[in-house]
């Protein structure tokens, strides 16, 4: 298993700005992210407030990064980051069922917009499940429920699908594609999970109840909380000081999710700063060894 420098969550302009920063340094690192950049960046109409660029349509900005990357040879790991440890002096970072190492880890996953589900928090690991890669196999000839937020992971679903005997599904989006013997759409939303020990049922916003085995959530983005244990936050954003340290050693954020303004060009700074932060932390990680 190799040792990373860094390991860097996010795709967006804190991200890539960090990315960007330690490939410079000649440093070691991992960058998890989406291949088609910040959704947040594609889907603005125009910016207006990054220097130097006058009046630019995000799509183009987001090209612009997209370049600037492959220019320096980097590019973001499309997969999903569902669980980050600490151990002594390293992180342990889980993406897609493979684990990744490193001495220290950078936090620029934007700001988790949607609402979890009432004690959605409370059965991780005892029946809720991020990833279905990782869990899929012990539901094999089970009954599960899968809400999906975006088609991207459509083919998750189907995955699950091919593993458990049934499944219940409700898509946060709308033209949901998959189409399976075993599969039934949900018409109401997912409000709530409940149960013992571990899961036993879904409650519907309507008020019915469906028993089941797990929940498979799949979004774009996990609560922090939930991703890494023992991370301050202060509402929904990741505490930090001015060198964009976390109150765990070695843990970096930087971007949206350490509070407004939530501006592009905020974020950029703040990858930049996190960067050289990280920098100094490994260096001094180096003399005390």
């Amino acid at each position: 298993m190799c040792m990373y420098d860094v390991i860097i969550i996010g795709g967006g302009p804190a991200g890539l700005s960090a990315a960007i920063n330690l490939k410079i340094r000649n440093k070691e690192f991992i960058w998890f992210g989406a291949d088609a950049g910040s959704v947040k960046v594609e889907k603005s109409e125009k910016i207006a407030n990054y220097p130097g660029l006058g009046l630019i349509r995000g799509a183009d900005l987001n090209e612009r990064f997209r370049q600037h990357a492959t220019e320096l040879g980097i590019a973001p790991t499309d997969k999903m980051v569902t669980n980050i440890s600490k151990l002594k002096d390293k992180y342990m970072v889980l993406a897609d069922n493979e684990i990744y190492e490193a001495k220290a880890i950078l936090l620029a996953t934007g700001v988790v917009t949607a609402k979890g589900f009432d004690q959605e928090a409370d059965y991780v690991g005892r029946g809720v499940s991020y990833c279905a890669t990782c869990d899929g196999m012990f539901y094999k000839g089970k009954t599960i429920a899968v809400f999906c937020g975006d088609k991207r992971y459509e083919h998750e679903v189907e995955y699950l699908a091919g593993i458990a005997e049934k499944v219940y599904l409700y898509p946060g989006y709308k033209d949901c594609q998959v189409s399976l013997p075993n599969v039934e759409r949900l018409l109401s939303p997912i409000k709530a999970v409940a149960g013992g020990l571990k899961i036993a049922q879904v409650r519907l916003a309507d008020g019915s109840e469906i028993a089941i085995d797990g929940l498979f959530v799949l979004r774009g983005a996990i609560a922090p909380t939930t991703l890494l244990p023992g991370l301050a936050l202060e509402g929904p954003h990741i505490v930090v000081d001015r060198e964009l340290a976390t109150n765990l050693p070695g843990c970096y954020a930087a971007g949206d999710c350490t509070g407004r303004p939530y501006q592009i060009a905020k974020a950029v700074g703040e990858g930049n700063i996190a960067a050289h932060s990280i920098l100094d932390y490994l260096a001094e990680q180096a003399k005390a060894s």
